[in-house]
């Protein structure tokens, strides 16, 4: 079987990053995306600069269950063996819940929670058949608070965080390994789909090269849960000398003026 790294999301931000960093350690790769355009775009960006690699493309819309299946038949049909997995897709939508169209939502928890499910479960027989394997699931720092006018987001990265480090804890024994990486706010395409300008006028962004540098390294190291930024650690680990409550209330401040 062909080794493979496949990467969710691939089409920009974090998983165009994640995509170029697998290619300059030597991987070939098969990007998924709804954007086909900007997975080509992704495609040529990784050519520029190692044109050598080998890269499939693969067009899905990871909110319907047979398009997961479409994923990973076209693994199974190229005889490739996914040893590397990064979740990237994923989405948001800042608004009050009460206006929030339950279809996006839905589909939200599709992308952000079940593909992360499907895909970290059926690539994982192989993995730990041929006992080598890195899984990275990309949470957020959203994800280890409440989160008032973002909350089915909020909600499904705490899925993400829960449900990866309880898999990671199962495989300690073996040499698959799964990373949980929560960063907070960086540079990507999530703004403006998720209507979030308010947040990020706040709080200065990473980059999401400087994101996925770090999230690899770490990877690499066997690491099963890492937050990116030490202000994003002192963000996440003052709220354990606080109410739930205050710390709802400061989480909704810097999703909506005035809140």
């Amino acid at each position: 079987m062909e080794k493979r790294t496949l990467i969710t999301g691939a089409g920009g931000g974090l998983g165009k990053e994640f995509a170029l960093i697998f290619a300059r350690n030597n991987n070939s790769l098969l990007l998924v995306d709804l954007d086909e355009s900007g997975l080509e775009e992704t495609k040529n960006y990784i050519l520029e600069k190692y044109p050598e690699t080998k890269i499939d493309l693969l067009n899905a819309d990871l909110s319907k269950h047979d398009e997961l299946e479409k994923v990973f038949d076209y693994t199974n049909e190229k005889k490739f063996f996914i040893n590397n997995l990064v979740n990237g897709a994923g989405f948001g939508d800042c608004c009050d819940f009460k206006d929030m169209v339950i279809s996006k939502q839905l589909s939200m928890v599709e992308v952000n929670c079940n593909a992360v499910l499907y895909f970290t479960r059926v690539f994982l027989d192989n993995m730990l058949k041929y006992d080598e394997g890195h899984i990275i699931n990309i949470s957020s720092i959203a994800g280890l608070v409440p989160g008032p006018y973002m909350c089915t987001y909020h909600a499904s990265k705490s899925f993400v965080a829960n449900f990866g480090e309880s898999v990671a804890y199962e495989l300690r024994k073996t040499n698959v390994h799964l990373l949980t990486l929560c960063p907070g706010p960086f540079n990507s395409k999530f703004v403006s789909k998720a209507h979030n300008d308010y947040t990020f006028s706040k709080i200065k962004p990473y980059s999401s090269k400087d994101v996925a540098e770090y999230g690899y390294k770490m990877s690499i190291k066997g690491k099963s849960f890492k937050i990116t930024g030490f202000k994003n650690k002192i963000t996440c680990f003052l709220p354990r000398f606080f109410s739930r409550k205050f710390v709802t209330k400061m989480s909704a401040k810097t999703l909506k003026k005035g809140a």
